[in-house]
This record gives C-alpha cells, structure tokens and sequence, in this order.
C-alpha cells in the first residue's frame, strides 16, 4: 500500500506576536460603529455604570454581543475578544461581565427598555444607510413573521419546565423582520416564556408583536404584514391586529374546524385554482380555493378572508383525520382585499422562513441559555438579538448583491469571520493583513471597503 500524501511533523509553540484571530470580525466592528450601536448602548446603560467603573456598560454588551456573533455561547467566551486588545479595545474581565449581568437582572424592566432602545436607534440608522436594500424602501409591506421555538434546559433553571414536545427547557415568543427570499432576516423580538406555555396563547402574540412594532423605523410601522401559523389564529388576536386605526395587515394560519372542512368538501371542483411554488410557477397537484362566503364568521373581524390550500401528500406523508379526498388541506385567513388567491397563499407559506430566522438564532447563542435565574436569561436573549442583528446589518451594508447576502452564521464564520490576520505598524498606522491565499480574502476586502465609504454617525 502506497501513501498518497505525506506530511512533515509541524512544531508548535505560543511565541507568535502581532497575530489576529478571527480578523474578518472588523466586519462587525465597522458595523457596530457606523449603525451607532455602540454609543446608543452606552448613552441607555450609563445608569448602570457604578462610580469610578472603568468599563462602560454599553461597550461591555457591545462586545458580549460581538461575541456571540463569533459564534460565543457563553459569558466566558468574551475571552476571544480580551486576548486581542489591538482589535477589540480594552474588554473587561468575567467577573466584571458577570456582575453587569446582575445589575441589568435585578432592574429587569428598565434594563430591557433601555437596551430595546438602543437598538431601535441603531436600526433606524442601519436601515438609512441602506437606502434602497432595506426593507420596505420600495413600498411594500414589511413582513414581521412570529413563531415559538423549544430551547432544552439541560439542568433545573428557573421557569424551566416540561414542553409539549415532551421535552424540558424554555418556549420563547420571537418576532423577525423577514428582508425577502434574497436577503436575510432579524429579530425585532424574543420574548422568553416558560417551557409550559401555550403555542396559542394571544396575550403572548399580543405582546411580542407590540415590542416588534416599537423596534420599527417610526414611518415604517403602519406599512407591516403580521404572519403567523395557526397558534395565531385566535379571536382575541386578529381582533387586535384589525382593530380600527392600528392599519396592520395579517396573514394567519387557521385551524381546520369541522365546519371548515365541511366547506372544503361543498366546494365545486371549478372553484379550486392552481397553487403556486416557491417561484411562483404552477405547482402540480396543489390548489387553493376560498372559502369566506361558505363560512359563519361572525364574530371574527370584518373583512376577514378564508383561503384553504390542498395538494397531494408527498411520498411517505401521513394524513390528518381533517384531510379530505386523500389531499393534505391547510388553511389562512387574511384582510387582503387584492390579489391572486394563489399569490396570497404563496406570500403566506413564505413566513416559512422564520425556521431559517430561528435556526440562525440558535446558531447565535439562542440554542442554550446559559443563565440560572429567568431574569439573566432574558437579558441573554437580548443579547442574542444583538449579534443577530448586527451580523444582518452587516451583511445589507457591506455585503448587497452578493451570494454572501444570504450566508446563514456558520458560513459567515467559517469563510468571512474566522481568517487570520498579521498587525502591523508603519507611518503612525496601524494595518491589518489578512492571509493572502484566502479564498474570500476578496469579498473581505470589498465589504471592508463599502463599509468605510459609508458615512460616520453624527
């Protein structure tokens, strides 16, 4: 047997000096620093900073949230940044972190209101800067998808308790700012709950959508589409979505009733018209129909539509008892006066991509809450908002146009984040050089470059 490589022995030693980790985290740092973020936070979190502190609050959640984006899921993880004082600045010490933490904890509700706002302003920025790449800027309506998610709790942390899926941990409420099929998404809310709580509960739909508004550009928040599955579909919710002069627009799932299912099958075949695919083109074996004129909706907000979709099963797929004629039968309900019934449909199925959003999120340190007590833990899920959004802001800033747009977390680590760089000092600058046979050493320079010709925050 031949070997068809060989490889020398290579000796390792901690001597080098001038060398960066994790350089293409300038990224981030140019976009912490363009989109205001890092004095929002401080100016919202000076309260926090006791006499004679030497660190700044804001620049400690700042890089708390760096961190995560690195790819972090611990307070302890801030290491990363401290061994790298030539990057990241003077980054404080664990316990130092630790105890900021707490002081937020202790003052959960100003504490949430102050970082919220913080990121309302930095979003109000990023979204200025970019222009005609950001959502909404061409008229059309913002989606905001909301979805509940299961977090594991692998020891007894406060609140943690037994989940529908038979498992134990957290149920969070989240909201995210879908930014199209070609874009990414970001978290305008987490709302933390206990593991036991209900996937229809419409106070907790009601609230996470009421902290998404607020995170919302002021002359964005009327032009915003609610979507959401069938936990949505709840009286007390769409009655509060359509009441008069809130100016939402809904698409929400809608569970299939028997009187719902009665209507599917009164339907003449004529009624039922191709359902579209992803790229809008025929789908066959699937249609949609509506079903608003079949239905009793009083008590159900005026103008309300009902639109059912049903396709054949794919291969392997088991059927529900409110299938009917062997089709697997879904249904929504919307306030769209205008439109295709399969472009309403197809705009509906499109809040799928919140289980991108979640899963991003949970690759951002949202998979494990590292915290004990309820309170802390919250705080972390701002802080995974954070560096959820500061990688999206990033990328509609630096990166629009590009395949690297649409990069979920991983891939942004592993081919833009995570390159090693040499400093370098000459003429009273300071330069970085990043590894020259890099194979995105490209994209990392032209994005460096689009963010450097943005203007400074005032």
């Amino acid at each position: 047997m031949k070997a068809i490589a060989s490889q020398r022995k290579i000796a390792v030693s901690a001597d080098g000096s001038g060398l960066v980790s994790h350089a293409g985290a300038l990224l981030l740092l140019h976009t912490l620093r363009l989109t205001g973020l890092d004095q929002a936070l401080s100016t919202q979190l000076q309260r926090w900073r006791p006499a004679r502190s030497v660190h700044d609050p804001g620049k400690i959640v700042a890089d708390l949230a760096v961190t995560l984006a690195l790819g972090g899921d611990c307070l302890a993880d801030i290491a990363l940044l401290r061994a790298q004082p030539e990057l990241f600045g003077h980054v404080a010490s664990d316990p130092t972190v630790s105890r900021l933490i707490d002081r937020l904890a202790r003052d959960e509700v100003k504490a949430l209101k102050a970082l919220r706002a913080a990121r309302t302003l930095a979003r109000e920025r990023a979204w200025d800067l970019a222009g005609a790449t950001a959502p909404g800027s061409d008229g059309e309506l913002i989606p905001l998808d909301l979805d509940a998610t299961i977090v594991i709790a692998h020891s007894d942390k406060q609140h943690a308790a037994p989940t529908w899926k038979h498992t134990f941990g957290f149920h969070p409420m989240t909201v995210f700012a879908d930014h199209g099929p070609g874009a990414s998404g970001e978290p305008l809310a987490i709302v933390l709950r206990p593991g036991n709580a209900g996937s229809n509960t419409a106070a907790d739909h009601i609230e996470a959508t009421r902290l998404a508004l607020a995170q919302l550009p002021r002359h964005r928040r009327r032009q915003v589409l609610i979507r959401t599955d069938s936990g949505g579909g709840t009286h007390e919710f769409l009655s509060w979505l359509a009441k008069p002069g809130r100016r939402l627009s809904y698409s929400i799932g809608f569970t299939m009733t028997e009187e719902v299912q009665q209507a599917v099958l009164r339907l003449p075949k004529s009624a039922w018209t191709p359902a579209y695919d992803a790229d809008r083109q025929v789908r066959p074996g699937a249609w949609v129909a509506e079903l608003t004129g079949l239905l009793n909706l009083s008590g159900w907000p005026k103008g309300m539509r009902v639109i059912a979709r049903k396709e054949r099963p794919h291969p392997g797929a088991q059927l529900r008892f409110t299938d009917v004629d062997g089709n697997r039968v879904t249904c929504f309900v919307t306030d769209a006066k205008r439109g295709q019934l399969a472009d309403l449909e197809l705009r509906h199925r499109r809040r799928a991509r919140a289980e991108d959003r979640i899963r991003c999120a949970k690759d951002t340190g949202l998979a494990n809450l590292p915290l004990h007590h309820f309170a802390r833990n919250q705080i972390w899920c701002e802080l995974v908002a954070l560096a959820c959004e500061l990688l999206t802001w990033m990328q509609m800033l630096a990166l629009p146009g590009t395949a690297a747009r649409t990069y979920e977390p991983k891939r942004l680590r592993l081919r833009l984040f995570a390159v090693a760089g040499r400093l370098v000092r000459g003429g009273r600058r300071l330069r970085l050089r990043i590894a020259a046979h890099w194979p995105w050493a490209h994209d990392i320079l032209t994005a460096l470059k689009r963010l450097q010709a943005l203007p400074a925050p005032p």
